[in-house]
Formats: C-alpha cells, sequence, structure tokens
C-alpha cells in the first residue's frame, strides 16, 4: 500500500511534464483511498521538476530490488 511521502516509480512517460517512466517520485497526497495520487518529481539538487496527479495505474512502490539512475532532465 502507498502511503504519503513514499517514493514511487513512474510506470508510462508523461512528455507533457518531461517525465519518463522510470523516474521516481514522491507522494504528497492520496485522493480516494488510493485510487488517485499527488506525486512530487524532484532533480537530485532539489528543484521540483512536476507536480502532478497520477492514477494508482500508473506508479508502483519503491521496490528493495530497485535501483537509483540518473537522466540529464530535457530542456523545452
Amino acid at each position: 500500500m502507498i502511503k504519503e511521502h513514499d517514493r514511487i516509480v513512474l510506470l508510462k512517460d508523461l512528455p507533457e511534464d518531461g517525465l519518463q517512466a522510470g523516474d521516481v517520485g514522491t507522494v504528497i497526497h492520496i485522493h480516494r483511498q488510493g485510487e488517485a495520487f499527488e506525486v512530487e518529481f524532484m532533480t537530485l539538487d532539489g528543484g521540483t521538476v512536476a507536480v502532478t496527479t497520477l492514477l494508482s495505474s500508473q506508479i508502483r512502490a519503491v521496490s528493495k530490488r530497485d535501483i537509483t539512475h540518473v537522466r540529464e532532465l530535457a530542456v523545452s
């Protein structure tokens, strides 16, 4: 079960927000008992990239087998 302040992994690209599947975000609010989540995505130095509402089908919880990977944010 995903809770507030949990890290999540994005499952689908969101080009309108500059996000790609595999990006890691932090849950900042839960809607309708887990049907949707407000998620903040940040750069590693703390800059906010996007805050967006995502359906539970668009994210998954971080697992113990996940490893962090870095990509450079595309400039639009």
